[in-house]
């Protein structure tokens, strides 16, 4: 299985759905080697064995992932891109970049490269060096798997060197796409490149909602006989009941996620201002980071409820724990979310979820209030009321956290398994 991030080291919703899917597989019986760019050390490893790719030197290459080399040229970026960030702001950066800095991308057989592993500059040389790296450990671990699984754009390339090399049959996992994280305008054609070749190079391509399935075939077109819905889960294990003290007494309503583009933060902060001319005794708060932090701030202070509304800046581990039990209402108002695990954490821990229609979790949660992500008038409706009409947030908040406790990974695993085993079988 090649992934790129796992916990705790995360910075988004990858990681943890890497997490849950290696401790579902191991729940079902079935092992997984994960290799990732840049380990810590301190990951996991109950699950899965984690191989870090910093430690390993390339010694042999696929003929597919050469080709695409031969055709890339790599834009040295000095800036921190994230490859969810502003569509517009991203590909105003690139094509400033490749008219002072292209280079050619060279591979150095026999030694190891010291991947960051984040979302950084040169992300596309880091996903290009990854696809070499990977091909040599399929090779050296070959007689010790019999599926090659590979989560999102950034291992693709590793996932078609490793099958190609070893012969292995290809899983490819989509958990977001290109159309997701922009316009068709300033969509970034390697990285699309890379999406298509990963998905016609598999077996089977496995979407995390029938959202996603339709872009994959539509937008792709994939074949619809190899590309299956697997929605995804919510981890229950390891989690305690915290309990903290709010000092004071203001109801919370929380958006926590990427402040990009994609998680429609500044819908939220529209809703805001229309409850807090409302009501009173309500504080908002947008806890994440992203290249549309600044401007959510101004947002803020333009409408002039800044005294009511706060920034945490990016939460992980515990901290995210604490956010939701110090909420009342959680809300998810994407543009495109593939899915969306957040607010199944959020009604795990209890709180009332508001998501977006535009979501994958909308076609797998029932007790989760929907709206569409442009209708601020819908939102600040429905958070008013789960603030203002207690029956309805205990409600929301019973029903919602039976809901999610029956979307395990246990079960999710379960359907992945099925394809392994179709894909062996074929």
């Amino acid at each position: 299985m090649f992934g790129w991030e796992f916990p705790p080291h995360i910075a988004g919703g990858l990681g943890t759905a890497c997490y849950g899917i290696v401790k579902g597989l191991a729940y079902n019986g079935v092992e997984s080697i994960f290799v990732m760019p840049s380990a810590s050390g301190d990951e996991d490893q109950s699950a899965a064995r984690i191989i870090n790719a910093s430690d390993v030197a390339v010694d042999v290459v696929s003929s597919s992932v050469d080709e695409f080399l031969e055709k890339v040229k790599f834009v040295k970026v000095g800036s921190n891109l994230i490859p969810y960030m502003n569509p517009e702001e991203f590909y105003n950066i690139i094509e400033a970049q490749k008219r002072f800095s292209t280079t050619d991308f060279e591979v150095q057989y026999g030694q190891k490269y010291k991947f960051s592993g984040k979302y950084g500059s040169n992300l596309l040389e880091e996903v290009a060096r990854y696809a070499m790296v990977g091909g040599t450990i399929a090779m050296q671990h070959k007689d010790e798997f019999d599926i090659i699984h590979a989560h999102d754009w950034l291992t693709y390339l590793a996932g078609i060197a490793a099958k190609e090399l070893t012969g292995k049959p290809l899983v490819v996992h989509v958990h977001a796409t290109s159309y997701d994280r922009g316009d068709e305008n300033h969509i970034d054609t390697r990285v699309l490149d890379i999406e298509t070749r990963g998905m016609m190079a598999a077996d089977r391509v496995v979407t995390v909602s029938d959202l996603t399935r339709n872009i994959v075939i539509n937008r792709y077109h994939i074949d619809p006989a190899k590309v299956v819905t697997v929605h995804n889960a919510v981890d229950f294990s390891g989690r305690d009941n915290i309990s903290v003290e709010r000092g004071f007494k203001d109801k919370v309503v929380t958006f926590l996620g990427r402040i990009t583009f994609q998680k429609g933060p500044e819908y939220f902060v529209e809703a805001a201002a229309k409850v807090l001319k409302r009501t009173s005794g309500v504080r908002f708060v947008m806890a994440g980071s992203g290249d549309m932090m600044n401007r959510c701030i101004s947002h803020v202070a333009r409408l002039g409820i800044a005294d009511k509304f706060h920034f945490t800046g990016f939460l992980r581990g515990a901290d995210v724990q604490k956010m939701f039990a110090l909420s009342d209402v959680y809300i998810m108002p994407s543009v495109s979310e593939p899915f969306g695990i957040s607010p199944l954490e959020a009604m795990r821990s209890g709180v009332p979820s508001i998501i977006s229609y535009q979501s994958g979790a909308a076609e797998v949660l029932k007790y989760a209030f929907k709206v569409d992500f442009w209708d601020v008038d819908s939102m600040a409706d429905d958070i008013y009321a789960l603030l203002k009409y207690p029956s309805l947030a205990k409600f929301a908040s019973e029903k919602g956290y039976e809901e999610v406790n029956t979307l395990k990974w246990n079960v999710a695993t379960a359907k992945l398994k099925a394809v392994y085993e179709s894909v062996l079988n074929k």
